[in-house]
């Protein structure tokens, strides 16, 4: 096949223990799942059906190094969202709760950064977020733990520091709405394809980062990542 353009790289993701990479097709990111943290956005934490956003494939930047982020433009209030994330192995439709996990190839630590200035003005007008939270390099991802070898990850520490500072703490277990059921719901409106990815949402202690600041985050069980932000 010859190309008009040259095609963009497809982004890719470090897999533990292994020299395969996986790629990385589309970025789904469910909001307010965990009730603490709608509560300090604002909102009722009631279970109510999951919502979904999403990242462009290249908002995924490979964390299982040290790596460092821009400090982005057109904000003054970046906020770090420590996530459990999800790595589709077998994609399907209108997938059964209790055949979700058999979807999943493994998990990652993950980080939703976000320019919470521009998603709450969005927010707030009853606008898209895409300009808040779907930008290149807003979803820095740790090296992924097959599920064949971890097993999978329904409860456990989730955390970040900045600088050595704790900010967010909690518990996987806390979700709202835990991995199988954002799966299965998802899958009742997107197939879902191999490559992609479930950002299962944020505990409370979102907060904003400068240049120079560094966070660590971390999940039990899972390959830590350390972020820094540069000017």
């Amino acid at each position: 096949m010859k190309y008009a353009i040259a095609p963009a790289t497809i982004p890719t993701l470090a897999i533990a223990g292994i020299a395969e990479r996986f790629p990385v097709n589309r970025i789904f990111c469910v909001g307010r799942n965990y009730a603490a943290h709608a509560r300090e956005m604002g909102k009722d934490p009631d279970r109510d059906p999951p919502f979904f956003f999403m990242k462009p494939a290249n908002a995924a930047v490979d964390a299982s190094a040290p790596v460092d982020i821009g400090y982005p433009p057109k904000t003054q209030n970046f906020h770090h969202e420590i996530e459990l994330v999800v790595a589709i192995g077998t994609g399907g439709k209108d997938i059964a709760v209790g055949d979700a996990l058999n979807h999943v190839y493994g998990y990652a630590t993950g980080l939703d950064m976000t320019r919470r200035d521009l998603q709450l003005d969005a927010r707030d007008k009853g606008r898209p977020w895409e300009f808040g939270k779907s930008f290149a390099g807003s979803a820095p991802i740790g090296a992924l733990s097959r599920a064949a070898d971890v097993g999978h990850i329904g409860e456990g520490a989730i955390s970040v520091t900045v600088n050595g500072a704790a900010r967010q703490s909690s518990d996987v277990a806390k979700l709202i709405w835990s991995v199988s059921e954002c799966i299965a719901y998802l899958s009742e409106y997107e197939t879902l394809e191999p490559g992609d990815l479930i950002m299962t949402g944020t505990p409370e202690g979102v907060n904003a980062v400068v240049a120079g600041d560094v966070m660590q985050g971390d999940i039990a069980g899972l390959a830590g990542i350390t972020v820094s932000v540069r000017a």
